[in-house]
């Protein structure tokens, strides 16, 4: 690796002397994709995952970082391989980043080394998928602890021949019975373990390396309650909430066009068409255009829905539900999809288009609304589509859930069709910048999008 050694690749450069003995000696490992010698130092749970304190390099930066690029004389693509293997079944995280915000698979890109990114991706759908099924999971261990909570309730009042839990009726100094003591107990008991759990991760010297803008990507993070209780700002190019995040921008439009072109082939008037989260009504416009027979959208922000009503610019206001051949046929449902969406299914709506893109909220509840509610409210000819910002910051994330998606929706028994369309950066490639100016955070940094559509198995 002669050829690395005078610039930010080298070895010397991404494992420095200050670097602490115990993760040099696994770095170092890796980076000779010395696998017997690696294997042993991997014992211990969390050492696949052990980061360089100033450069952040972990073992699958170094593995893959070894390998030069592609075609590079002395790189053993397939002992690389193996080490990438070994790491990932000792819990490897995929998507750590570096001092450069790298992740492993960002290097194998830059490299050339396709091989390896593949492997990335591989594991970070692996890692997503297994995440959604822990997910799941704890949100029903949670519905099982409710159920439990009120048979205790129910116990309390049982018949004097039955058994009474010792949970029940322990009793205090003084011989009173203390019902709330146990769960106070416990969770006194579980603050104080996630606060030993918390200091621990704190002061773990295997961890100790600080993401690039960490506090800036996690500050980034809306939650969908958060956001409906933001004051919202119209300009002629964008919405933003008060913290300046990018709910809608105009760069969107091609994209919309897009969507709205596949999604109404030919355009065919007459459709019945739902749209989930309205923004600047950029996709409401273009579905309007096309004089569908059935025009609903649902909309959860008040300051959304006083723009809807009161705004010159927009036509979607009362005027225009009053315009459809049938009461109801142009209607803004204002809500929550949540709670808006079973009542459409409860009165038998079904669409030939549906299109969904709200803001602050997770994959998980796009994965919920195509998996409960879109077989129930889409035609059986129809097509359902989504804007596809899913890890749009960074490829191999954008990859991961290219592959996540089509898995859950084939679960759904839904195929999907990628139409992969080219963005046009000019204005989007410099936080701070062009069309991201006054925007905080830049949420789409790729040149390609694949747009999305789904459709029921045949």
């Amino acid at each position: 690796m002669g050829e690395q050694s005078n610039n930010q690749d080298a070895l010397e450069a991404r494992i420095p002397s200050s670097c602490p003995a115990s993760i040099s000696q696994i770095l170092s490992q890796a980076w000779k994709h010395d696998l017997a010698a690696l294997k042993p130092l991997l014992d211990v749970p969390g050492r696949a995952s052990v980061q360089e304190p100033t450069t952040g390099e972990t073992p699958l930066h170094a593995a893959i970082r070894a390998c030069g690029p592609v075609g590079a004389s002395g790189a053993d693509l397939e002992a690389a391989k193996s080490v990438l293997e070994e790491l990932f079944f000792n819990g490897a995280i995929w998507n750590d980043v570096d001092s450069n915000n790298e992740t492993p698979g960002c290097v194998a890109a830059r490299l050339g080394q396709t091989e390896l990114y593949e492997m990335c991706i591989g594991a970070g759908v692996r890692a997503e998928l297994l995440f959604g099924l822990l997910e799941g999971y704890e949100e029903l261990e949670s519905m099982d602890e409710d159920d439990e909570d009120e048979e205790i309730v129910d116990i309390t009042g049982a018949a004097d021949d039955e058994e009474i839990p010792d949970l029940v009726v322990e009793t205090n100094n003084e011989g009173q019975p203390t019902e709330k003591q146990p769960e106070d107990t416990q969770k006194s008991e579980k603050k104080e373990e996630e606060e030993e759990e918390t200091e621990i991760l704190e002061s773990n010297p295997d961890r100790a390396f600080v993401p690039p803008n960490a506090a800036e990507a996690h500050a980034s993070q809306v939650e969908s309650a958060e956001y409906l209780r933001s004051n919202l700002t119209y300009s002629a190019d964008k919405l933003t909430d008060a913290s300046d995040n990018g709910v809608m921008m105009a760069w969107e439009t091609s994209i919309m066009r897009s969507s709205v072109d596949t999604l109404l082939p030919e355009l065919q008037p007459g459709r019945k068409v739902l749209n989930i989260g309205f923004g600047m009504g950029i996709i409401d416009g273009m579905f309007a255009a096309t004089k569908p027979s059935r025009h609903h959208i649902i909309e959860a922000h008040p300051d959304v829905l006083s723009h809807i009503a009161t705004s010159p610019d927009c036509q979607f206001g009362p005027a225009w539900e009053a315009s459809g051949e049938k009461e109801g046929a142009y209607k803004v449902h204002a809500g929550r999809w949540q709670d808006v969406v079973p009542k459409l299914l409860e009165a038998g709506e079904t669409y030939d288009a549906i299109y969904f893109d709200t803001f602050g909220e997770d994959y998980s509840q796009l994965r919920m609304f195509f998996t409960e509610h879109v077989p129930g409210l889409l035609e059986e000819e129809g097509r359902f589509g989504f804007f596809n910002g899913l890890g749009a910051d960074r490829q191999i994330c954008y990859d991961v859930y290219t592959k996540v998606v089509e898995m859950h929706l084939s679960d759904a028994g839904m195929d999907v069709a990628w139409d992969e369309m080219d963005v046009d950066m000019k204005g989007l490639t410099e936080e701070g910048k062009g069309e991201w100016e006054g925007v905080k955070r830049r949420y789409w940094t790729l040149n390609k999008y694949r747009l999305p559509t789904c459709t029921f198995m045949r």
